[in-house]
């Protein structure tokens, strides 16, 4: 009977040990699985930067726009005045064949990827134009950029979010017309949707 007893323990045992391993193997599995899905969400976003970087060789060159991969995806940064004239939420119309440009590379390089438009001020106080602040002018530029998108570069509004940071994150002190310049900008950050969600259902 004890025998019996023990051999029934060990494979009471042995089962459970199973079952941890299999679970062990499955999120061992899925983790590798979310590294992949990273590896080919970030080669798609280098695919991307290259693309832009031909397609945006004239404002690069002018250091009008850059590019940069950076944990939040991929970057680019235009400053306000390829897009708008001061104080203005209009874009003009050489900012717009800018913007086509990167709408070409949305859907076509990146089409699963969320986008995140970011407007950015300088410090400098809201005088004549009308809006109550810097706040009102970098959310209505980020909101025409993604307007712009949706109705001319029918790129999915599901994709697009708008932010607005006013003069709150310079890149640089506001102490120089040059500085204030580079914080006069609209980021645009190519975020893959994929990535956070495979490494969430992993992590669970």
């Amino acid at each position: 009977m004890k025998a019996a007893f023990a051999v029934i323990m060990s494979l009471a045992i042995c089962t459970m040990s199973g079952c941890a391993c299999t679970q062990r193997t499955k999120k061992a599995d899925d983790l590798e699985h979310a590294v992949e899905q990273k590896d080919k969400q970030l080669s798609e976003l280098e695919k991307a930067k290259l693309e832009l970087e031909t397609a945006l060789r004239k404002e690069i060159g002018d250091y009008k726009a850059k590019l940069e991969l950076s944990e939040r995806g991929l970057v680019i940064t235009f400053m306000s005045e390829v897009f708008f004239d001061s104080g203005k939420d209009m874009i003009r119309d050489d900012g717009k064949e800018s913007l086509r440009k990167v709408g070409e590379v949305l859907n076509h390089d990146v089409p699963d990827s969320n986008l995140a438009i970011e407007g950015y001020t300088d410090n400098q106080s809201i005088k004549y134009s009308g809006w109550k602040s810097n706040w009102e002018l970098s959310s209505a530029r980020a909101l025409a950029v993604v307007h712009y998108f949706i109705d001319e570069c029918e790129v999915a509004p599901a994709r697009l979010s708008a932010n607005s940071y006013g003069e709150f994150r310079p890149v640089a002190p506001n102490d120089t017309q040059e500085n204030m310049q580079k914080n006069r900008r609209v980021e645009i950050v190519i975020v893959p949707a994929k990535i956070s969600k495979a490494t969430h259902e992993a992590a669970h």
